[in-house]
């Protein structure tokens, strides 16, 4: 006789089990044709110009953490729109905990817009594209076939 705990590991052995038998099948099934186009190395759609082992600039990072910010307070504001706007509460406090909720909300997007605007003044949101710059590196392969190659796939 099996606990729970026990057809949880039977479910989890099975899970496994099935998992490599697909992954097996579909190493025998699937093509296998590697040639030059499909070994290098993707840049979104753009042709790779020397080593893709660069710097890229902080910008992009800053505003990627202002982008989750921004999302994470949509995430607050809807759960707090639902609770807080309860009919409910409010006729139990007589209307204390509709305006309690809304000074906490007017005080977390006033902190938010505070600090947007800080950011803005910093001048982080300022989109500056700096002149790119290919950087010299030594490789064994040899200019011209890198140019041969990318001839060859030109569209």
């Amino acid at each position: 006789m099996l606990t729970d705990f026990g057809y949880i590991l039977l479910f989890i052995i099975a899970a496994l089990i099935l998992l490599g038998v697909m992954l097996t099948i579909a190493k025998f099934l699937r093509p296998h044709n590697p040639n030059e186009e499909k070994l290098t190395t993707y840049e979104s759609g753009e042709e790779p110009l020397g080593n893709a082992n660069i710097q890229f600039n902080v910008r992009f990072y800053v505003v990627a953490l202002i982008f989750v910010l921004f999302e994470v307070e949509l995430l607050f504001l809807f759960p707090w729109s639902v609770v807080f706007g309860s009919e409910e509460l409010i006729e139990q406090t007589n209307g204390q905990w509709g305006w309690f909720a809304m000074a906490e909300m007017t005080v977390f997007i006033g902190i938010l817009i505070f600090g947007l605007a800080y950011a803005w003044a910093k001048g982080y949101l300022d989109w500056v594209l700096p002149k790119p710059q290919i950087p010299e590196v030594k490789s064994p392969v040899p200019a011209d076939l890198y140019a041969k190659v990318n001839e060859r796939y030109k569209k």
